[in-house]
């Protein structure tokens, strides 16, 4: 059976009209004749949206009892049984109630999918997944609600429904959206104009990135080569030199003059060995490149202006930025550079910027080569050529442009080109040009000339001088040229060595990252580490970077052994002997590494462990002492009144009885806060946020002290709180409770309430003893009594339980001191973006 697909209504900020326009998209297949139905859908008492839904067939909800609540969400069993094709499906990060079939309601719609029905849903872009914290910051409020990208990035249209926010904020106002009561603290608190066009803006790149997937694979599918400008994307050249700072600042600049630019740096290597840039300095651009909101790529090629332009036209580039080269005038003669090589051959679709900087004109640093003192096949190719083919060129002009200069001039002119073959090519190229170049000045220019005899003995001597002469200079040129190499790529070494121990000794480098470090140093496809148990036991992978990595070290083209069960194995090409010493490094660093983050992941463990011996100790002092207290009385109470030997007034039975219910009150509270601590423990605490009044939640948490020991100042102005209505409850009883405990009798304790900013903040004023600074903290753990608390009034666990649900809910809670004298407890809560006024209260904790 074919799969559904998935059709996303993306809205820019809630009530912008994206379930209006699913059921708008419905009517309309409808009237073609397509077989739609409405399988669940929140209209939130909207007119215009409740209006829409009439003349659609609509599958009945299921039922769902939970907590003495009953609840409906969508019946994906009655969906299923009947198949239509297309279902709509309202908000897809929809949180399902406790019992439901799955627990998200996306899950719900992959179910839908997979049976082969269209399914149409709608999702605001503050609730996908990787926008949580972005969206927090910008408005205060966290999000549970929230959908993996993925799930709406697999969608196979994304409609973005989009409003201005003044166009929101008047219809908010008109009452279109929420109830006129709670228009107020929304346009106020989340529907502020900064928050919407923040949002908006989000989610207009969001959907511009899913496009750009579509165009990329449009391009690659139809192997379009030219570019398409559809953005600005610049492509920066980095070779690894100071430089390169300014280069990607500059690049950033132009992209923030074009909506959604995007920086991607991009340094070349060769593929013959260690790169030949400082790595402390491209490990520098990389963070300013990242920290500037661009990418960082490493690409291996020989050819660098062929390579950068592969890499430009790959990612549908727009324009290049290169530095103006930092070559000397006289290097021009060995070519016109990478910059003008890449402007003659960019063609009309990219742009190229040559920026100068400070480092114009003062020379490039001598490559590292990969193999010993080898120069690379240009350098060779020059090298060949000036050593053969230049004495030839020499002997033609000297014979026909230049006659007559002398023998000596001649032998001259012949042992500069050796020694240029010697600079550009080595030792073997100056031998040849030595060799030709004695042979020729013997045949053409000592006489008798065209033959080989000489007849004056002073020029059997001078030529021989000569050869001698080249040979030496040859050889010392070549071996002063190999002892520069060996010193540059020795430093080169060191510094990676050095930057490779520093971040690792930090702690700053994690397995991947090392990885990718010797995948890029080396110009490898992939690197893993690979380890087993013993020397029969199959290879497991530990990590890994780069595509297709090897799975066994008989697969890699370098395998270098740690010890005797792990292996560093690599792919992509062989290395030689010199680039083993620094890879054993990286070996040895990676393993160091995996140790390490095994030792810390078994040190957590340990410390769990250590926590949960912490608390089962408690609790067992607890049970031993604590718990056995109001048992105690319950029981002698019991024993009193069934005592036959003694007659009780009815007052006497009434006291007896009334201790036996204040004993399973106490401790019914103490299992209560002891159930709570290990939920809270073993993380089994599921809030369900919802939008809630504080003035319909502080007064039914109060149930559990006198009335007349707390005075209550919430105002009915207040913005509602996006929380789990039960676990607040059980948080702010707890903290009243303890506040009542320690005020001096006939003190009220004050709860008051206060919106700042993007929160709400609960204050719980006593006026008993205080707590010092030092002990602000520790009142907070489990089992923590302060002061001369006497024993059998609690076990230490209401603020730890207090602390924890409002954590669960987004909240906080501290301790300050009270002015005058006291201890004031403060619960800050989150404003809710008003999200859903109309719906029931779903809570997950046990009502006081």
């Amino acid at each position: 059976m074919a799969r559904g697909k998935l059709r996303i209504y993306l809205g820019a900020a809630p009530g912008v009209g994206k379930t209006y326009a699913m059921l708008s998209e419905a009517h309309r297949r409808v009237e073609r004749g397509t077989d739609c139905v409405v399988a669940f859908v929140e209209h939130h008492r909207r007119p215009r949206t409740e209006v829409m839904l009439h003349g659609l067939e609509q599958v009945p909800r299921k039922e769902i009892e939970y907590r003495d609540s009953t609840f409906t969400e969508m019946d994906v069993d009655a969906v299923l049984a009947r198949h239509p094709q297309v279902a709509l499906v309202d908000e897809l990060a929809h949180t399902n109630v406790p019992g439901s079939r799955n627990a998200k309601r996306w899950q719900d719609v992959e179910e839908l999918l997979a049976a082969g029905i269209d399914v149409i849903s709608t999702v605001n872009i503050q609730h996908l997944e990787s926008l949580g914290d972005v969206v927090e910051s910008i408005t205060g409020v966290r999000q549970r609600e929230t959908v993996p990208d993925e799930v709406v990035r697999r969608a196979d249209q994304i409609e973005l429904v989009d409003m201005s926010p003044e166009a929101l904020r008047r219809r908010m106002a008109h009452g279109n959206i929420y109830r006129p009561d709670k228009v107020d603290a929304a346009l106020s608190n989340y529907f502020r104009p900064g928050n919407l066009t923040a949002l908006r803006e989000l989610a207009l790149l969001w959907v511009a990135d899913r496009v750009d997937e579509h165009l990329q694979r449009y391009r690659s599918d139809h192997r379009v080569s030219r570019i398409w400008g559809s953005r600005e994307r610049i492509v920066v050249g980095l070779t690894g030199g100071p430089e390169g700072r300014t280069l990607i600042r500059r690049a950033a600049r132009l992209a923030e003059k074009g909506a959604g630019g995007e920086v991607l740096a991009v340094y070349i290597s060769r593929s013959d060995g260690l790169t030949s840039a400082s790595p402390k300095e491209l490990a520098v651009q990389r963070t300013l490149v990242e920290d500037l909101g661009g990418t960082f790529h490493h690409v291996v090629g020989d050819d660098i202006p062929a390579a950068l332009l592969d890499f430009a036209r790959g990612v549908n580039a727009t324009q290049i930025v290169l530095g103006v080269s930092r070559r000397k005038g006289w290097q021009y003669v060995f070519g016109p550079g990478v910059g003008a090589t890449v402007a003659r051959e960019s063609g009309p679709d990219l742009d190229v910027h040559l920026i100068t900087h400070d480092e114009v004109g003062k020379g490039r640093g001598l490559p590292v080569p990969g193999r010993g003192a080898r120069l690379g096949r240009t350098r060779l190719i020059w090298g060949w050529l000036t050593g053969i083919a230049g004495p030839l060129l020499l002997t033609w002009l000297l014979s026909s442009v230049i006659p007559d200069i002398g023998l000596a001039n001649d032998m001259l002119l012949f042992l500069t080109l050796t020694v240029a073959a010697a600079l550009l090519g080595g030792l073997l190229p100056a031998l040849a040009s030595a060799v030709v170049g004695s042979a020729l000045l013997n045949w053409y220019f000592t006489p008798p000339v065209h033959t080989w005899t000489i007849a004056d003995p002073k020029n059997i001597v001078a030529i021989a001088v000569f050869f001698g002469v080249a040979v030496s200079v040859a050889s010392v040129v070549d071996l002063a040229a190999r002892r520069t190499h060996q010193a540059a790529r020795l430093r080169a070494e060191s510094e990676i060595l050095s930057f490779l121990a520093g971040n690792v000794l930090r702690g700053e480098t994690t397995l991947e990252a090392l990885l990718d470090r010797v995948r890029e140093t080396f110009g490898m496809e992939s690197a893993a580490l690979l380890e087993r148990e013993s020397d029969i036991a199959p290879w497991t992978c530990a990590g890994s970077v780069g595509p297709r990595p090897c799975t066994t070290p008989d697969d890699a083209d370098v395998d270098v052994p740690v010890g005797d069960h792990m292996s560093l194995s690599l792919s992509g090409r062989v290395l030689p002997a010199e680039d083993r010493r620094v890879l054993a490094a990286f070996a040895a660093q990676a393993a160091v590494v995996l140790d390490r983050q095994r030792l810390q992941q078994k040190a957590d463990e340990a410390k769990e462990l250590a926590e949960g011996n912490r608390i089962r100790t408690a609790l067992l002092a607890a049970v031993s002492h604590d718990l056995r207290t109001p048992l105690a009385g319950i029981k002698a109470a019991v024993t009193s009144l069934r005592s036959d030997d003694v007659e009780w007034s009815p007052q006497d039975q009434a006291d007896l009885l009334e201790a036996i219910e204040e004993g399973a009150d106490r401790l019914d509270h103490l299992v209560g806060n002891l159930l709570d601590m290990s939920r809270l423990q073993t993380g089994t605490v599921t809030p369900i946020i919802r939008e809630t009044d504080l003035d319909e939640v502080i007064p039914m948490a109060l149930g559990g002290v006198p009335e007349d020991s707390v005075e209550l100042d919430v105002p009915e102005t207040l913005p509602m709180v996006d929380v789990d209505r039960g676990l607040l409850e059980r948080s702010v009883a707890n903290v009243v409770e303890n506040a009542v405990k320690y005020s001096p009798p006939g003190e009220p304790v004050l709860v008051s309430a206060s919106a700042i900013a993007d929160r709400v903040e609960v204050r719980v004023v006593d006026r008993g003893p205080g707590v010092p600074d030092e002990a602000k903290s520790r009142i907070f753990e489990p089992f923590q009594r302060y002061g001369d608390s006497p024993r059998g009034t609690g076990v230490g666990l209401g603020l730890a339980v207090a602390r924890g649900f409002a954590e669960a809910i987004g909240g906080t809670l501290n301790a300050e001191d009270t002015p005058g004298g006291g201890l004031t407890m403060v619960l800050t809560l989150p404003t809710a973006p008003g999200r859903r006024p109309e719906e029931p209260d779903r809570t997950s904790a046990v009502r006081r």
